[in-house]
Parts: structure tokens; sequence; C-alpha cells
């Protein structure tokens, strides 16, 4: 099985420090969606996994993360994709929860979800926490310069191996060669 692992905020989607809490604010980078078709039709699983300390904070309620995630769907749905799960982690930084990035503990749940191994499974995002979060299985961290990912790369540090893209697009064309 060919399984792929996305971030969502800056990587499909424009992020915001101030956090993506309604799903009027959620917007899709250009290019994005059509990704994720590519993807899904050259044979790739396509799944996301996506800390929401919003939730944890008190920023945002399970149903307005619920809205904003029927939005994605809908939207790379109507692209012709597909988003066959979506792993989110709704606690602050300070919890130290095993599930938030860059613990690996989201990525184990896929693993076991899906019942794969994730050694060598492409995990594109934006933050080094992502990337971090990739290497601690054994997958390829793929960093996109859009979202944090520009500050992500001057900041150094990444990973061994982590290959870096301009956007979520072009990683697609690349894995579907």
């Amino acid at each position: 099985m060919k399984l792929v692992i996305l971030d969502r905020d800056g990587v499909i989607n424009y992020d915001s420090d101030k956090y993506i809490k309604h799903a009027d604010e959620w917007r899709p980078i250009p290019g994005s969606l059509e990704a994720i078709a590519r993807l899904t039709q050259d044979g790739w699983r396509v799944v996301v996994a996506t800390n929401q300390s919003g939730v944890g904070r008190g920023l945002f309620d399970m149903a307005s993360l619920n809205a904003i995630h029927a939005k994605m769907h809908r939207a790379v749905n109507q692209a012709g994709g597909r988003i066959e799960a979506i792993f989110y982690c709704p606690d602050a930084d300070e919890s130290q929860s095993p599930c938030r990035k860059p613990n690996p503990g989201m990525f184990h749940a896929i693993a076991e979800r899906f019942n794969v191994s994730l050694e060598r499974a492409p995990c594109v995002g934006d933050s080094l926490r992502d990337l971090q979060a990739a290497a601690a299985v054994g997958a390829q961290p793929i960093l996109v310069l859009t979202g944090k990912g520009k500050k992500t790369r001057a900041g150094g540090h990444l990973p061994e191996a982590t290959t870096i893209y301009p956007d979520l697009a072009v990683v697609a064309q690349a894995l579907c060669q």
C-alpha cells in the first residue's frame, strides 16, 4: 500500500498564527487540492496528521474542528481526490502529549489503523515538529516551503534525509512519476 501523510495547516491550507478556528477561515493553498487528487488517482492513500491545540486551549470546539474537516473533505472530493482519514491531537504544547507532534503517537496510530509500516513512507510538513515525528517512525520527512516551511528551513536542524519541495503540488509530481 502506498500511504502518504500530510500535515494540514501550512501544507494543504493557509495557516494562521491565530489558528484556523472556523470553516470560513479554512482556505486551500493553490494547487494543494489538485495535488491530493493526483496522489489519490496515482494509488496513494492520503492521511492527514495535524496538531490542533486550539481545541485544548478553548479557542474552538470539536464541532468547529469537524466543520473545518468536512469543508476540507468536500473541497478535496470536488477536485477528484480523497483523504482516507484525519488524525488530530487536540492537546496544547505544554501537555507533553504522546500524540502531539514532534512525538510520534499519531503516526503510530496511523500505522496501526492501516496495518502498515511507515518505514520510508512520505510525510509532508511545514514545521520541524512534523519532520521530527516522521523521522521518529522511520518515515521520509518532506518539508514544503509553504506555511512555516521557509522559516523551518532557515532554522536548520532538519532530520537527516529530509527532502525539500516548494509546495504540495511539486511533492505530488515527484511521488507520481
